[in-house]
């Protein structure tokens, strides 16, 4: 069945390229897509830029698709793909200790996808999830903080996924609708560190072995 993707940018972008993009995206090199145009919106401006949200079909039937949202995958599987690709702060002993605890246990095998699934790490859930490998966040924290359909992107990764994919139109995409929202949702997860009810840090999770599947996640 046939499902609709959003592209926000400064530009439209009829024809994604495959192998166009950069490289240390959260993801890898791909086409970053938002499942809700309004998200993408968010995602085109800037405080004083307008956008545009480029929309798509694509069939999915036969990909080989890995969606890190889904029941058999948590946070920390999304964050051993952030660690692959976006570069991180590891100048502290836990860092270090935590990039080869999750890269151990949690390791997501991408190579052979098509297509991914999983939250985009702005700069706030960036900043949460540097937190949370320096041992600062408890895990708890920082699942509910990287959850939610705003957070969500399906990025294309091979030749077929590209293949794909058809352009069905645009739409303008305008800062002064778009950058209230996005900076409120920022400002209101900050706020909420304030309100943490604590739970397993790293180094718990370190030291006490905790494996995929475990209830406590």
């Amino acid at each position: 069945m046939e499902r609709k993707i959003y592209h926000g940018s400064d530009h439209i972008v009829r024809t994604p390229v495959f192998g166009a993009g950069r490289p240390f995206n959260d993801f890898g090199l791909g086409f970053y897509c938002a499942e809700y145009p309004e998200y993408a919106a968010e995602w085109a401006v800037k405080s004083d830029r307008n956008g545009f949200v480029s929309a798509y079909s694509i069939d999915p039937d036969g990909l080989r698709a890995i969606n890190l949202c889904g029941p058999q995958y948590n946070v920390l599987h999304w964050l051993s793909l952030l660690l692959a690709f976006r570069e991180f702060d590891m100048s502290s002993d836990i860092a270090h200790r935590a990039r080869e605890y999750i890269n151990k246990y949690y390791s997501v095998d991408y190579q052979s996808c098509d297509c991914i699934t999983g939250y985009r790490a702005d700069n706030r859930l960036f900043m949460f999830a540097q937190e949370f490998l320096d041992g600062r966040l408890a895990y708890q924290d920082l699942k509910r903080l990287v959850s939610g359909n705003s957070n969500r992107q399906f990025v294309l990764k091979s030749n077929r996924a590209f293949d794909r994919v058809s352009f069905s139109g645009y739409r303008p995409a305008l800062s002064e609708d778009s950058y209230p929202v996005r900076r409120s949702r920022e400002l209101r997860a900050i706020k909420s560190l304030k309100q943490s009810s604590g739970g397993l840090f790293i180094t718990d999770l370190i030291e006490q072995e905790v494996r995929p599947y475990d209830s406590r996640l």
